[in-house]
């Protein structure tokens, strides 16, 4: 069903975001309107903010509010190791294990010739200028385990061969709580691939 004039101007506008369908829009569209506490000034203000303050790290290519970001202006993160991940919210979901002390390196997508998106529309030749130096030891290849993020894994082991530096790729196979029988082929394999040792 349509809305009349701004009520659907609103909805439509929430539908352009990733993720949100139709109804979700529709669902935040009147909880906007029903809700007499919800501070439309302050999202708006706050909309606007993002827009002016927020821009991608000139280092790693996260997003950061100053010309780096906080990960890359951390001291005590290890210098040595470069996770490279394709958008800058991997960053936020890989921090959020706290395993990782090392540095990033944002792609800004995978490589997707179906959409376009080939070797120069990434972020590769500034991961090349950052490892130059020699001081880099292990380049961490995080991408999506899908079909894009795949060719970007596999492009990038073959354009990061030089000697003493070592590529690595993160594990991925079965995960917690699933059911061996919903598996697809890919993830299955992939699991017998990173099989390890059980300790006693």
């Amino acid at each position: 069903m349509a809305y009349e004039g701004i009520v659907q101007e609103l909805i439509d506008e929430l539908g352009r975001l990733p993720g949100i369908g139709p109804k979700s829009a529709q669902r935040i569209a009147f909880h906007i309107l029903q809700t007499e506490s919800f501070d439309t000034t302050r999202l708006a203000q706050i909309l606007m903010e993002v827009r002016d303050k927020v821009h991608f790290c000139a280092i790693c290519g996260n997003v950061a509010e100053q010309e780096t970001c906080s990960i890359c202006r951390d001291p005590r993160r290890a210098q040595n190791v470069i996770c490279v991940v394709e958008e800058a919210k991997d960053v936020a979901a890989i921090e959020r294990t706290r395993e990782f002390r090392g540095l990033y390196h944002v792609l800004g997508g995978a490589l997707s010739p179906i959409d376009g998106i080939g070797p120069n529309d990434l972020r590769f030749a500034q991961l090349m200028k950052r490892l130059a130096d020699g001081s880099v030891d292990e380049v961490i290849i995080a991408t999506d385990p899908n079909l894009e993020g795949e060719a970007t894994a596999t492009y990038l082991s073959r354009l990061l061969v030089q000697p003493g530096l070592t590529v690595t790729r993160l594990a991925s196979g079965l995960p917690v709580g699933g059911d061996l029988e919903y598996a697809d082929e890919v993830t299955l394999g992939r699991a017998f691939e990173g099989r390890r040792v059980v300790e006693a």
